[in-house]
């Protein structure tokens, strides 16, 4: 018995005894006898990056056989506006890895993500799911490596007022019940999506929350452990359909914007990620980042301008990258630095055995510390595509190792402090900014839209309908 399967929150690993990346066709059959299935959904994300539903009920082994194997057709035209409606079929099949029991279905429904194939049984190439397929393929090509991600998921709940244990305005941050008033709703949330198959960090309340016109804001935020990075954006994906559809059932309101309201904090969508070689973590040397992680941070940098295109889409993204409000303005990096666009966060490399310091009984005992060390990326917000800021990233990165000039470049946008601060106006001057809207964000792309096309990651059609996109919204 494998107790780490066994005691494993999903039903679906619980049942099978295998990993999800482990799953197959034979395996989903079998848990839908033995679970007595009745609905299968198939489920993917369109071009505003939400997940649609086509569902079948399970009338015979036959034909659940059938969907598994072959998929559906579905219309690609009603899904992406790039697709001509005089040659839109696409086909949608499923990836078993993806399984998951369906949480909220009164009727046992097992929903899985699937992948878009042409009329040639081709994968779709301008899919921003397999666009990061694509990104993370030619990364570990041409650098021996593979990436991992993770999300930093923030966001508003938004209920009745607060009658007594009121929390000081801005002052939310990791406040507990009862000043906090939605921890049970978001510790539900966890547990939904971990038994689809989220690997949750942890949740807890962030800084915002304010009264308005009646309404109690609350900000919270659910940060995910380090993944594959298609599996980290499936994740995320699957994360905000559970928290919206939940909120329905509380009788709430949830909201990814990246500003609700000036004056107050806004939500971001940070990315954490890390460099990984055949032994683990490639973040480290000798107590220090390496060179690896040095080649990321450079390319996440050096692109950082256009990444604004794929991961601040609409015009209230442009409201929350201000000063002071932790929130990055310039391209700079820094160790433990909110207000820097790449943050370094502590990683667990310190020598003290804080473990026996804070437990004396632990004294004596085998003491290590981890690898954990991650780089954070923090301009985005809930207005991303999820799956094509996550091939940005990756493009990024990849950007990092083709450098030659890497250290040069960290070197002149490293800060130790707060930017904003005015003893560091003279360094602050030599910064490039961010974007400061949609258009300016689409100038960005198109300045460097050599970097994403490169390899035939980004097909240029998703890159013209990008830029056209931001274009359009002043």
């Amino acid at each position: 018995m494998n107790k780490n399967l066994d005691y494993s929150i999903n039903p679906m690993i619980q049942s099978l005894c295998k990993e999800p990346e482990e799953f197959t066709k034979a395996d989903i059959m079998r848990f839908v006898v033995n679970h007595e299935i009745r609905i299968i959904n198939f489920r993917y994300a369109a071009s505003d990056g939400e997940l649609k539903t086509l569902n079948f009920p399970v009338t015979d082994m036959s034909y659940l056989e059938s969907i598994l194997t072959y998929g559906e057709r579905v219309d690609g035209s009603s899904l992406f506006p790039y697709i001509p409606a005089d040659s839109s079929d696409l086909y949608v099949v499923p990836r078993f890895s993806t399984a998951y029991v369906d949480p909220f279905a009164e009727i046992p429904t097992l929903g899985l993500l699937c992948s878009y194939f042409t009329k040639d049984g081709q994968p779709l190439e301008t899919s921003p799911q397999y666009i990061l397929h694509k990104a993370e393929a030619v990364f570990h090509e041409k650098t021996g490596y593979s990436f991992q991600a993770m999300g930093e998921l923030e966001f508003y709940i938004i209920g009745q007022p607060v009658t007594c244990y009121h929390i000081e305005d801005q002052k939310g941050y990791h406040e507990s019940t009862p000043y906090a008033k939605n921890e049970a709703f978001r510790c539900e949330a966890m547990k939904m999506i971990a038994e689809v198959g989220g690997r949750i960090k942890y949740g807890h309340c962030e800084v915002g929350n304010f009264e308005y016109e009646g309404r109690n804001y609350e900000q919270n935020e659910i940060e995910f452990l380090p993944d594959d990075v298609e599996t980290a954006a499936d994740q995320l994906l699957l994360a905000k359909w559970i928290l919206r559809t939940l909120s329905v059932q509380y009788g709430l309101e949830i909201t990814f914007a990246p500003k609700v309201c000036e004056g107050k904090a806004g939500s971001g969508l940070h990315f954490h990620t890390r460099i990984m070689g055949d032994n683990g973590s490639m973040m480290m040397s000798n107590g220090k980042l390496s060179v690896q992680a040095h080649k990321a941070i450079a390319g996440y940098l050096k692109c950082a301008a256009a990444l604004t295109a794929f991961g601040n889409r609409i015009p209230e993204s442009y409201f929350r990258l201000v000063p002071h409000q932790e929130a990055p303005t310039v391209i700079c990096w820094g160790d433990r630095n909110r207000s820097a666009l790449v943050r370094v966060p502590l990683g667990w490399t310190g020598e003290g055995n804080m473990l026996a310091k804070a437990n004396p009984l632990e004294i004596g005992k085998d003491f290590e510390m981890p690898d954990k060390q991650t780089v954070e990326l923090r301009s985005a917000d809930g207005s991303a595509d999820i799956y094509l800021m996550m091939a940005g990233l990756v493009v990024a990165a990849r950007i990092g190792f083709e450098m030659d000039d890497v250290s040069k470049f960290t070197d002149a946008t490293y800060i130790n402090g707060n930017i904003n601060a005015p003893e560091n106006a003279a360094k602050l001057a030599t910064l490039q900014s961010l974007p400061e809207s949609c258009p300016e964000s689409a100038d960005a792309l198109q300045a460097t839209r050599s970097f994403f096309e490169a390899y035939y990651v980004f097909p240029a059609s998703i890159i013209d309908a990008t830029i056209a996109d931001l274009k359009s919204k002043k």
